[in-house]
């Protein structure tokens, strides 16, 4: 390539790149014009910013102040800086002398300033001055701290702020807030927080807490309705049920103000009253007086079931509350209330008595029925007048009564002849009969004056000086110890040689009865019989002893003679017939005083205690068999027939069986001597409730009445011959073993004699005891 060509190359390349440079200048220019219209049209929006922020600021009367490095600047609100800077006397009006004020108006706004300034913490205050207040709210923004100031003069001056307003909500211990329409809060205090247990409204809602949904609905419905409404709630707070009285009120702009206040204590407090006022009308409804209650107007505020009762008026009629004056007029129209003359009168006296300031005196009412009421009248606690009615027509019977029997019994004491002396507790002389003046030689008058016991025993001591006995008695009538007013008995003698007895009793009153007697006489008797005891003792020892001897004494001689009279009778041809009946009946005669010797014999070992049984196992049946067979011939002889009857559950029985077959022969025998010819003897033995029964029955002659209460006494019944101790002996030995004997009989119709003999009991005489086999 040539240098022209390089030369066009070049001249080409420069024109090009003018071309590029002027395009590029062109689209340059064009982007600036359009950055220079953006800024021009974001400086307008700000100045119409601006603007605005100045005339609200101005519009609301307050000043802002932007400070940075210490150094406060006017960013709005002129107008309200110079009314601010002269409520709080600051001459001149600029931002820095303002702020100055601010901080020396208390150190704690000073605090807080400098953190806001230093920290960028912000703050909230009010500052008084001489014309007013001022508010201050402080906020950072970057490395500028702003101050918005406003001024409050006038009414307004006494009133706070919203922060300050919202401190003094914070400050309350209950929980109050501002809620919306729907009741749900919009602003809680701390109480409120603290109640629910969050950190703030928004942990509150996110975890669906509430203080209380019925405070809510309460809320709601003083929103819907614009009204001021309130209610007592009870809460649990803290762990504990408490009781809030909920009060909301409609705001102005929107909004319902809710507040609390505890009143636990005036809820608890109420409850209890109304407890005690159900209780004190549920324990007035048991009680047997009448009550009415009759508030300030004179109305019945509260009866019992007793008074409606008593008067017998109508509840649906005590229900409607009448008036005193009307409840007196229906009882008397019933004829229920006290007869009088004048009864319009002696209305207005009763009802005069609402005027009294203190109780009126008791008074008895006697109505037309017969009963006597007391009344009592006092004037209620909570105003009113209370009425108390009493039916004492028992009382006034019962008192009469008890008045005539302390008149009875003072008689009856006057008429012992034993001196007797009633003192109480205390010591004090009740009651005395007219034998105790007697007995002490004391005049009634100085009884009475003595009064206590220690009086009385000086009026006693000179008949009686054991002071020891005097302590003693005392102890019995005064000590408080039951132990110590045990019974006491004893005997003393006195200055004049009496034997006097004496007791103590306590009596259910806790009073103490004490009563002195004479005994010298009876000292004296009792001293005389008692020797005569002691002589009757030595004659019936001796007379025991002279029936024994004599009866051991005549049984040789007599078996002597019944042993030579068998042998005559049974000597062949050596006697004649008559002979030989002359020995049988000098044998007859010797057995029968033989046997009544025994008698006297076993009934003296049985007066001394001496007679053992020899138990042993009898066959009741084998028995009867062998008394029968041992009577049999003089039975035959006689013309009369025995027989046996026994059952078939009768078997062994332990018992004596000499002493058993003893008893049946002394029945036998008795029965044979009632029995004429003909006749029959029946022996029998049955089982029945726990006993044997062993009987004698026959046909005879039957025994007399007036004879059948002595029948088995001693020495009776001899038209047989013999001492009359065969009946006498039978009740002996059946006691011995532990039974008893009795007898039914008529006049002419036979008589019959039954031994009752206890299964498994034990003898009289302490041997092994009577018993039954099979």
């Amino acid at each position: 390539m040539g240098a022209y060509d390089l030369i066009l190359a070049a001249a080409a390349g420069a024109v090009s790149l003018a071309i590029c440079a002027v395009l590029w200048a062109l689209a340059q220019r064009r982007q600036a014009a359009l950055q220079v219209q953006g800024l021009t049209r974001r400086l307008a929006v700000i100045e119409n910013r601006a603007d605005a922020a100045q005339a609200s600021a101005e519009a609301f009367d307050s000043t802002l102040l932007a400070v940075e490095d210490g150094q406060a600047l006017l960013a709005s609100g002129e107008e309200s800086l110079g009314v601010c800077a002269r409520v709080l006397g600051v001459e001149p009006a600029e931002p820095q002398a303002l702020v100055n004020a601010l901080m020396r108006a208390d150190p704690d706004h000073a605090r807080r300033l400098r953190a806001l300034f230093e920290r960028g913490e912000p703050c909230a205050f009010e500052v008084r001055g001489e014309a007013g207040a001022v508010s201050v709210e402080g906020r950072a923004a970057g490395a500028i701290a702003w101050l918005r100031v406003s001024a409050a003069v006038g009414e307004d001056a006494a009133l706070p702020t919203a922060p300050r307003f919202a401190a003094f909500l914070d400050a309350r211990a209950c929980p109050a807030w501002i809620a919306a329409a729907d009741g749900s809060p919009v602003w809680v205090n701390a109480a409120w927080l603290r109640a629910v247990d969050a950190q703030d409204l928004d942990d509150a809602a996110a975890r669906g807490l509430a203080f209380d949904r019925g405070a809510d609905a309460i809320a709601s419905e003083a929103a819907n309705l614009g009204q001021k409404r309130d209610a007592v709630r009870w809460s649990t707070v803290e762990g504990r049920r408490r009781a809030f009285r909920v009060t909301a009120q409609p705001l102005e702009g929107g909004g319902v103000g809710v507040w609390t206040d505890d009143v636990t204590e005036v809820e608890e407090i109420r409850e209890a009253l109304k407890r005690n006022v159900e209780a004190h009308d549920e324990t007035l409804n048991h009680i047997a007086e009448a009550v009415a209650i009759f508030g300030e107007g004179k109305r019945l505020m509260f009866h019992n079931a007793a008074f409606a009762e008593l008067w017998g008026l109508e509840p649906a009629w005590l229900a409607d509350r009448p008036t005193h004056g009307e409840v007196l007029d229906r009882l008397r129209q019933r004829r229920r209330l006290p007869e009088t003359a004048d009864y319009a009168k002696w209305k207005t006296a009763e009802l005069a008595r609402y005027e009294q300031l203190g109780p009126a005196a008791d008074d008895l009412w006697s109505l037309p029925d017969g009963r006597t009421l007391k009344v009592v009248r006092q004037p209620h606690p909570m105003g009113g007048l209370l009425l108390l009615f009493s039916d004492i027509t028992g009382e006034l019977k019962l008192k009469a009564q008890y008045n005539a029997l302390i008149e009875v019994q003072q008689a009856t004491l006057d008429k012992l002849s034993d001196a007797v002396a009633v003192f109480g507790s205390d010591g004090r002389l009740r009651l005395s009969n007219d034998a105790f003046a007697k007995f002490w030689q004391i005049a009634p008058a100085q009884l009475e004056a003595a009064g206590d016991f220690e009086g009385v025993v000086e009026l006693c001591v000179p008949k009686l000086h054991d002071r020891a006995f005097w302590r003693e008695l005392k102890g019995r009538v005064a000590d408080p110890d039951p132990n110590a007013r045990a019974p006491m008995t004893g005997e003393v003698k006195t200055s004049d040689s009496r034997i006097v007895a004496y007791q103590s009793r306590p009596l259910p009153d806790g009073a103490t009865l004490i009563a002195f007697t004479d005994v010298t006489d009876a000292k004296k008797l009792e001293s005389a019989l008692a020797d005569r005891e002691a002589a009757l003792a030595d004659a019936e020892r001796l007379k025991r002893d002279f029936v024994g001897n004599v009866s051991y004494e005549l049984r040789t001689p007599l078996t002597t003679i019944i042993g030579y009279s068998e042998l005559l009778e049974h000597s062949g041809d050596i006697l004649s017939e008559r002979g030989k009946q002359h020995a049988a009946a000098v044998k007859s005669a010797a057995t029968q005083l033989a046997r009544s010797i025994d008698d006297v014999l076993d009934m003296a070992q049985i007066d001394a205690g001496e007679m053992a049984l020899d138990l042993e196992d009898v066959r009741v049946s084998d028995m009867l068999i062998g008394v029968a067979a041992r009577w049999n011939e003089r039975a035959a002889g006689a013309g009369v027939s025995i027989a046996t009857e026994t059952s078939e559950d009768v078997g062994l029985i332990r018992g004596d069986a000499k002493r058993l077959a003893q008893i049946l022969d002394h029945l036998v025998e008795n029965a044979l001597t009632q029995t004429t010819g003909g006749g029959t003897i029946t022996l029998g033995a049955r089982k029945a409730l726990g006993e044997v029964q062993l009987t004698v029955a026959d046909t005879g002659r039957g025994i007399p009445f007036h004879v059948q209460a002595h029948i088995f006494d001693r020495f009776i019944g001899r038209e047989r011959g013999g001492p009359g101790l065969g009946l006498a002996l039978v009740k002996a030995l059946t006691e011995l073993h532990g039974g008893w004997v009795a007898l039914e009989s008529e006049p002419g119709a036979g008589a019959t004699f039954t031994c009752h003999l206890p299964e498994e009991a034990q003898a009289a005489a302490a041997q092994p005891e009577l018993g039954l086999s099979a």
